[in-house]
């Protein structure tokens, strides 16, 4: 079970200016604290599950989730992953459905938690915050569209590359300036890829020896990031 902790006040959250929540007000800000209540999932403890009721919105304030789905073969497929102020679940909030997906914590991670009632309450009467959700909506659009075309497209070998270039953009290095900042087994670099952990291994190994990156046990440095580039099949 999650562990429930004290809510933090969100007028003075750091992560708030990374969501949509970032253009309300003083005001609408104090009202959001109040009805919110906050916990912390630990790694690989689940923050919601697919085909269950949305009851409220999830707002990530520190640690990472994986959003993904068991297919028909009983394998994982990584959908989309989020970090510090990224909003999850708000799709099947919105749209009155089951989720689509589980969320799991990758790391120990705080989760606020909003209630669904306000939430709709303030987006009735705040339009700025309506256009914000859309192009949140419009964005997450573009990455899941980008993902299919990558799937369907590419082979594997560039798709791994491309999934490397993905996790920098997504969680940033480390302090060292080199090491992706996010920690992930091979199988789960798998699912996100979508191909088999041998594949993934096989292809980390070659950049590996072929110095695009330096391995560290479950730690990736990207060493040439201009060749990662060329080898994911994007322009540099």
């Amino acid at each position: 079970m999650s562990k429930s902790i004290d809510n933090p006040e969100c007028l003075f959250c750091n992560t708030r200016m990374h969501s949509f929540f970032n253009v309300l007000d003083k005001s609408q800000l104090q009202l959001l604290t109040q009805h919110k209540s906050c916990a912390i999932f630990k790694k690989g403890q689940y923050v919601f599950n697919e085909q269950g009721l949305p009851h409220g919105l999830f707002c990530v304030n520190n640690g990472k989730i994986k959003l993904s789905t068991i297919g028909f073969d009983g394998k994982e497929q990584i959908l989309r992953l989020a970090k510090s102020g990224d909003v999850i679940g708000y799709r099947a909030l919105i749209s009155n459905q089951r989720y689509h997906c589980s969320a799991i914590a990758i790391e120990d991670s705080s989760v606020c938690i909003i209630d669904k009632n306000f939430f709709f309450q303030t987006l009735e009467n705040n339009n700025k915050l309506l256009f914000e959700i859309a192009k949140k909506i419009g964005n997450d659009l573009k990455i899941a569209e980008e993902h299919i075309v990558s799937l369907s497209q590419k082979n594997v070998r560039e798709r791994v590359a491309e999934a490397l270039l993905f996790l920098k953009a997504t969680y940033g290095f480390a302090p060292d300036g080199q090491t992706i900042n996010i920690t992930l087994n091979r199988e789960e670099i798998a699912d996100y890829v979508g191909t088999s952990t041998e594949s993934t291994i096989r292809f980390l190994s070659e950049f590996n020896h072929e110095k695009i990156i330096e391995i560290s046990g479950k730690k990736i440095k990207i060493i040439n990031l201009s060749k990662l580039t060329k080898t994911a099949n994007l322009m540099d």
